[in-house]
């Protein structure tokens, strides 16, 4: 094999040669460890899924050119998102003004792969500084990755030899779709927002939220976003048939709202949990069975997850006043019919570890995170806005904005 670290190409994927080869990679690598469960995911055909939705996006290939065999790939992509906010001050005034976001450009490395033939020879290396460089060639100032925390090998590879920092931690939080729907508080009123006004919305309240993308309305008319939804208080002024805007509603918002967004990630990817004993598989059936007969009991079930799965992804979550976290435990229980209604098994989002609003989302524990691992990394010196320092160094806030094209 020492021959074939000499000869080793890395070029940008061709789907109409690279497709099989790709999807053979993907096998290979996820073979999982013998009697422990492993989840498995089916990019349905589609290598690029998790990225062709960005604005801008690519996707490499390690090959050998000696037997023109692909023994890894990796996707990456580009967009400008929020790293910090500054205080304009009035000229009148020496006290801070209404804050305004701070926007970089930002690369996301996602779907590292090396065949496990060829591991410990560099090629994931090789393949990260080739997408680098293809983000530096593009005006990228930072790039980022998630990784699981137990993850070390690509947590020493990213840390230790391509130069990336531990940035933060958010909890991604799984619920399962039950086999009955969940009640919605009827102290709350749900308010379905067209695009236009959830756009206006997220940008007067959420447009200084760490990693909010500036191309928000892009995310929010896409065919895979399911709606934005607004919870308020029964009996106040705001319905659906009332709806007056979100610039009306904004001047004069109720004592606690709460909103979210829900994208259907069920289109783009499914996943399959696998190393199931029979007995577990039996009994999750079991637990299926008895929820489908006697639905007004609300028995909580296991869900179908020992079959290649769908799920929809909450995003966008945020709100105001005291009962904020109420409303967005009514949103997620709307949230939950809705991925019922869809043929999903699980509902999913990911927030920050602070994030005040997380006690409002219901979730299981053993299908959850606490702590999932951002890594980031300075590509340059240059800088969109020298008040803001370096991103990489920076506390991390209450709150941060998952965008849904990459989860």
């Amino acid at each position: 094999m020492g021959d074939d670290k000499c000869v080793l190409v890395i070029r940008e994927f061709d789907p109409s040669k690279d497709l099989t080869s790709v999807e053979e990679v993907e096998k290979r690598c996820e073979v999982g460890p013998s009697g422990k469960l492993s989840l498995f995911t089916d990019l349905l055909g589609d290598p690029i899924c998790r990225v062709r939705h960005s604005p801008s996006f690519l996707m490499l290939v390690a090959e050998l050119s000696s037997t023109k065999e692909i023994v890894g790939m990796i996707r990456g992509c580009i967009k400008t998102v929020t790293c910090g906010k500054k205080l304009y001050r009035n000229g009148k005034s020496n006290h801070p003004t209404k804050p305004f976001p701070v926007y970089t450009k930002l690369a996301y490395i996602l779907g590292l792969r090396v065949s496990p033939s060829h591991r410990r020879m560099g090629i994931g290396l090789k393949l990260v500084r080739g997408m680098e460089d293809w983000f530096v060639l593009n005006g990228a100032e930072y790039s980022y990755l998630a990784t699981e925390n137990d993850n070390k090998p690509s947590v020493k590879l990213f840390t230790d030899k391509c130069g990336y920092s531990k940035f933060r931690t958010p909890s991604i939080l799984v619920n399962p779709v039950f086999a009955h729907e969940l009640p919605v508080s009827n102290r709350v009123t749900l308010i379905k927002l067209p695009p236009s006004d959830a756009e206006l919305l997220y940008r007067r309240r959420f447009s200084t939220t760490e990693f909010f993308p500036r191309d928000i309305d892009s995310v929010l008319n896409n065919r895979l976003n399911i709606g934005t939804f607004l919870a308020v208080p029964r009996g106040g002024c705001y319905t659906q048939k009332s709806w007056p805007g979100s610039d009306k509603f904004l001047s004069d918002p109720p004592e606690s709202w709460a909103v979210l967004s829900v994208w259907n990630s069920k289109d783009v990817f499914r996943l399959e949990v696998r190393g199931a004993s029979r007995m577990t598989k039996a009994l999750a059936k079991t637990t299926r069975i008895v929820d489908k007969l006697l639905p007004f009991f609300r028995l909580p079930s296991i869900p179908e997850v020992f079959r290649p799965f769908g799920l929809h992804f909450l995003y966008g979550l945020g709100g105001e006043g005291p009962r904020a976290a109420k409303f967005v435990n009514a949103l997620c229980a709307h949230a939950h019919n809705l991925a019922k209604q869809g043929g999903c098994s699980v509902v999913a989002t990911e927030v920050a570890n602070l994030e005040p609003l997380k006690i409002g989302v219901p979730h299981w524990k053993s299908l959850s995170c606490d702590q999932d691992l951002w890594c980031i990394k300075r590509l340059g010196e240059d800088y969109s806005d020298g008040s803001v320092g370096d991103w990489t160094k920076s506390p991390p806030g209450l709150s941060i904005f998952v965008d849904p094209r990459e989860f």
